[in-house]
């Protein structure tokens, strides 16, 4: 079963699913390489005016497969492991189609971080996100730790990062990560159509807009990505060793 599934859901509008709802839809190396072949033929192909990201099943991402950031910690994982996040996060910085989010279910981790990516963002009521990071013993991801205070203010950004807090569909709008919260199981359905609305404009304007958005906040968003990175391969490996990333992804389940 492919862990991405493309349709073309009306003129212009793209949506990408992300499809492994076994494990809520977790990315691991091979989804993170299809998202992004995914995103850069949509990219590349003129016509399509808007692309709308969502999750089969109950999630619309549980983030990062905990198992395999365990085995790439403990030396165990398989060639190539771990590898697909950077190509992901250059993607999407440099992706010039307006980008689109319907949430649906739990999003977590990178199920949350990924919106301050996209350019508009939808969301189930009773859906709910939180970034456990502080929780597993890792720094922030995706430019999290500027996005996020860019978009909530200081001290709702720091709540977030720091506590691993559920945060409630509710709550996104006034956070400024999402534009609205659709009643329950019609997320999807009411992206498409905004979606539709940004695909029947010029695409040469709308992707110009778009880049031109995302051109002024290109190389902050590349520093801080850097940054969280270099945080991240020296508190990976003591996250492992105290056993928080395998105790965490055992209860992956129920905590999600």
């Amino acid at each position: 079963m492919s862990r991405i599934e493309t349709e073309d859901a009306a003129p212009g509008v793209r949506v990408i699913a992300f499809n492994r709802p076994e494990v809520r839809n977790a990315f691991d190396t091979p989804m993170y390489q299809e998202l992004t072949a995914a995103l850069r033929d949509a990219d590349a192909d003129e016509a399509v005016g808007a692309v709308v990201l969502t999750g089969r099943g109950g999630a619309f991402t549980s983030g990062q497969d905990l198992a395999e950031m365990a085995a790439i910690a403990s030396g165990t994982a398989v060639e190539g492991a771990g590898q697909g996040f950077m190509g992901l996060l250059d993607t999407l910085i440099g992706t010039s189609v307006p980008l689109l989010a319907a949430v649906n279910g739990v999003a977590v981790g990178l199920g949350f971080t990924l919106l301050a990516h996209c350019d508009l963002v939808l969301v189930d009521a009773g859906a709910r996100l939180r970034v456990p990071f502080a929780e597993l013993g890792v720094p922030a991801e995706a430019a999290s730790s500027l996005l996020f205070p860019a978009a909530m203010g200081w001290q709702q950004a720091a709540r977030i990062l720091l506590t691993s807090d559920w945060v409630p569909a509710e709550e996104l709008v006034g956070l400024g990560l999402a534009l609205k919260v659709c009643p329950a199981g019609t997320a999807l359905d009411e992206t498409v159509a905004l979606a539709a609305r940004v695909a029947a404009h010029p695409r040469a304007a709308t992707r110009a807009i778009t880049s031109l958005m995302r051109a002024a906040r290109r190389d902050a968003v590349v520093e801080a990505n850097r940054r969280e990175q270099a945080a991240f391969g020296s508190l990976l490996g003591a996250a492992v060793g105290g056993g928080t990333l395998a105790e965490f992804a055992a209860r992956v389940p129920e905590t999600s």
